[in-house]
């Protein structure tokens, strides 16, 4: 990022952005901006831009060696992601995908999806989600469950021999945060980036809660006909400690990191941005990305990112669009019980039901 003053001057303590510096095959180039830079390097990268150009907290950019332009205690800190695991089942029945992972089969796959769009290509087979409440008083669902007809891992490697099924599932709303902090002024140089993952005391009792409430969905009479053994967690995960380490030990980054360039209230000393998603202490220069979310999303970052993107882009042009209140549904027993008057059996505040 390039910095001067008002009129493109450079100046030392100049604090409008007035264009990006880059590496070309080895050449540093420059790109005058004529109005403001945009920036959209997501949320490893926008913090790490913006404190190699001097906007950050004051004690990383002089471990690293870059002059401060900008004290802005907040940029890299509260970096959220969201956890997964992936809970399997045998399946008793001949109707996973399992048996469609044979090079031949998926070579088939592919020719048909090439040739007529149609088929087990034309799907990423998460069809079936769901969102619920893992305990009282929550007034949003807080676990997220993608549900997959086989057994396998993201690399397309099958968990076992035969049929499967299994969810991914974990809590959205996880209370530790981390940070990403550049090593070096020089791009080249990665940053240092910590997610303390599990760190807090309320995400390790979700995930207890989690693997206990997956257990009991999965338990349910509709999967009985195609429900075998339990591979993973495996009936033995059942104390607290149990979980507690099958969990550290299988855990995975859903890829959605976000938060660390977070916009906020004016006296909020750790909120980089604006309400337009302008950078604090500067002129010129707007964040707009993952980054920019005060906390992750309850759900997947991919449509929240792109509103994201279209409203800043109404701010960017100067289109001040009027609110809409759309109504949202709350159940009327959320503060002292786990499910709804109508879910079947109640958990209450304080009160776990047992498994079924």
């Amino acid at each position: 990022m390039l910095f001067g003053d008002e009129d493109g001057a450079p100046s030392l303590d100049g604090r409008r952005v007035i264009g990006v510096s880059y590496l070309a095959a080895g050449r540093r180039m420059h790109v005058r901006a004529r109005r403001e830079v945009i920036l959209c390097a997501g949320s490893i990268g926008s913090p790490s831009i913006l404190q190699r150009s001097g906007v950050g907290p004051r004690e990383v950019l002089d471990a690293a060696g870059v002059p401060v332009r900008v004290a802005a205690p907040g940029v890299g800190e509260n970096l959220q992601d969201h956890l997964e695991v992936y809970f399997q089942y045998r399946c008793t029945e001949p109707v996973s995908l399992n048996r469609e992972l044979s090079w031949w089969r998926k070579g088939l796959i592919g020719a048909r999806w090439v040739l007529t769009r149609e088929g087990l290509g034309a799907t990423n087979h998460f069809e079936s989600c769901g969102f619920i409440r893992s305990r009282a008083g929550l007034k949003w669902p807080n676990v997220q469950y993608h549900f997959l007809p086989g057994a396998m891992r993201y690399d397309g490697r099958a968990a076992f021999d035969g049929d499967g099924f299994q969810v991914h599932v974990g809590p959205n709303r996880p209370h530790s945060r981390g940070h990403v902090r550049i090593r070096s002024g020089e791009p080249t140089v990665a940053p240092t980036i910590r997610f303390n993952y599990l760190a807090d005391a309320q995400d390790r009792q979700d995930w207890r809660d989690t693997i206990r409430l997956t257990r009991e969905v999965l338990q349910q009479a509709a999967l009985t006909p195609f429900r075998g053994e339990e591979i993973q967690p495996g009936e033995d995960i059942a104390s607290d400690e149990a979980i507690d380490a099958w969990v550290r030990a299988n855990v995975e980054s859903a890829y959605h990191p976000s938060c660390s360039v977070k916009l906020g209230a004016d006296d909020d000393p750790m909120a980089v941005l604006d309400a337009e998603c302008r950078v604090r202490g500067t002129s010129g220069l707007r964040v707009v990305d993952s980054s920019i979310f005060p906390s992750v999303t309850n759900g997947n970052l991919n449509a929240p990112t792109m509103m994201v993107a279209e409203r800043a882009a109404d701010l960017i042009r100067g289109r001040h669009l009027p609110a809409d209140e759309a109504p949202v549904w709350l159940a009327d027993d959320w503060q002292t019980t786990q499910r709804s008057a109508t879910g079947g059996d109640r958990r209450e505040a304080g009160r776990d039901a047992p498994e079924s």
